[in-house]
């Protein structure tokens, strides 16, 4: 099922016509709880991959044991939670078996676990160019793939690699991909989802404007009862391209390590596609739903960077070549 987003509730432009220059198409991912292939486009779900190219490991993460739950357990633990949620309040004081209580029990607590050598790396994220229009990419490319580190790294993130590749060009497929034996972190194993792209036009977080254009914006917030950030600019939860949501801190120069040019956002991961103040983006699609929040559409993934935040993933503005920045809002 494709996903829609609500017309915003004002053209901002209209109020506000300097921001019209300043409008970005941004994809909206729209991740889904299901059970991609290889051949689509996913958040989480398996990679298609050369046989003959070796699969990226973290060799800060480096055997022979790491501090963690295996990924088996992490998902036994998540699945239980679920299923008790599901159940009338009648089924027990907190809705778990006997079985179900031991098995928490067992699985809720880190511990050290084997890792022989290196650590294999998590796929997060592969999109197809075909899926995701104007995804920058290099020539030639059309397909663009995130794996990282399940474990905390420099700012509370996760170390990420990307990975580009023409899909024709996968004629051997890596029938079973490595895993790690163990999680670092519980927010860095993304269950696997469906994409249902969409298209959506931002605007610049209040950040980024000038002082005098915010000063403006604010006053107008007041008297219709809106939220410019939150309602009008930056759609939440997993996207390409658009514009940096920008919000526990300001902003700051971000430029390519290597050649000092600008960057550009390429991809935004978000354990949240709404809450709270971003409500109105909500898809049309979820309207209905009135379940528990951290159990439903809007966080199919599982994710969580940081405080609740987001993780921006960023390119050369000149040359694929370089290596990508990325950051935690």
């Amino acid at each position: 099922m494709s996903r829609t987003t609500p017309p915003r509730p004002v053209d901002v432009t209209a109020h506000f016509p300097e921001l019209a220059p300043m409008a970005r198409a941004a994809v909206r991912l729209h991740p889904r709880a299901g059970e991609p292939t290889a051949s689509d486009s996913s958040i989480g779900g398996p990679l298609l991959w050369p046989a003959h190219e070796l699969w990226p490991s973290c060799p800060e993460h480096a055997g022979p044991s790491q501090f963690g739950v295996s990924p088996e357990d992490l998902r036994l633990r998540r699945r239980i939670i679920a299923e008790m949620w599901r159940r009338p309040d009648e089924d027990g004081a907190d809705g778990l078996s006997q079985e179900e209580r031991a098995t928490l029990d067992r699985v809720s607590h880190s511990s050290r676990i084997p890792q022989n050598g290196p650590l294999p790396m998590v796929p997060v994220a592969q999109l197809y160019a075909a899926d995701v229009p104007g995804l920058p990419r290099p020539h030639g490319t059309d397909l663009l793939q995130v794996l990282w580190c399940p474990f905390d790294h420099e700012d509370y993130l996760p170390r990420t690699e990307l990975r580009w590749r023409t899909a024709a060009d996968v004629t051997d497929r890596l029938d079973v991909a490595p895993q790690p034996s163990v999680i670092g972190n519980d927010d860095y194993l993304p269950e696997a989802c469906i994409l249902h792209p969409e298209t959506v036009t931002e605007y610049p977080a209040p950040h980024e404007l000038t002082k005098e254009l915010r000063e403006r914006i604010r006053a107008w917030e007041d008297q219709h009862d809106l939220n410019y950030q939150y309602d009008l600019a930056v759609a939440p939860g997993c996207k390409a391209g658009g514009h940096a949501p920008w919000s526990f801190s300001d902003p700051f120069p971000m430029a390519c390590a290597e050649c000092g040019s600008d960057v550009r956002p390429l991809l935004t991961l978000n354990g949240n596609e709404w809450n709270g103040g971003n409500g109105s983006w909500r898809p049309v699609e979820d309207s209905g739903y009135t379940g528990i929040h951290s159990l439903g559409p809007a966080a199919a993934t599982r994710l969580s960077i940081g405080r609740s935040g987001s993780l921006q993933v960023y390119v050369c503005a000149d040359t694929h070549s370089h290596p990508h920045t990325q950051n935690n809002q």
